[in-house]
């Protein structure tokens, strides 16, 4: 049996995980310098980040755990982490 280090569900499994009301910060996109590139749909451990129709990103706050990933990549600096409100 291998050893299971970290999370209790692998990554890319949002759908299975609803976030519910423990998540203590989420991703505020701003857009204002996004250049679209898809790096935070890429790093996303959850799968929770999607391409919008008008090509930018956004998360689906139902299954977002705030990780902070996809800030933490963001090579322009357009997402940032903010405490979520209770």
């Amino acid at each position: 049996m291998a050893l299971r280090v970290g999370c209790a569900a692998p990554p890319g499994r949002a759908h299975d995980n609803r976030t519910g009301s423990w998540r203590v910060f989420k991703p505020v996109f701003k857009y204002e310098k996004c250049v679209k590139c898809g790096l935070c749909e890429v790093v996303c451990p959850e799968g929770c980040v999607y391409e919008r129709e008008d090509g930018f990103y956004e998360p689906d706050f139902d299954y977002c755990k705030g990780c902070g990933l996809c800030a933490e990549e963001c090579p322009v600096d357009d997402i940032e982490m903010v405490q979520e409100e209770k």
